[in-house]
């Protein structure tokens, strides 16, 4: 048995904050444009898999297409 066939649906927690900054980022923005504390939760979200980094010198962030209806 599979694990999709176990759990119906699968859900993030995502914070109003996290919520918030998500709606910032429908269109790609550079890293560098955020704010300290965005840019930290900026890394905890993407390890969570809510958004993508494109590049590595100066790299841009960008919701992931799941998450750009928020």
């Amino acid at each position: 048995m599979k694990i999709n066939e176990l759990i119906s649906s699968f859900e993030i927690w995502i914070t109003n904050e996290e919520i918030e900054i998500l709606k910032k980022l429908k269109t790609p923005v550079k890293i560098s444009s955020l704010t300290e504390h965005e840019q930290v939760r900026v890394q905890a979200m993407i390890r969570k898999s809510l958004i993508t980094k494109i590049g590595h010198k100066d790299p841009t962030v960008v919701a992931n297409e799941e998450n750009k209806e928020i």
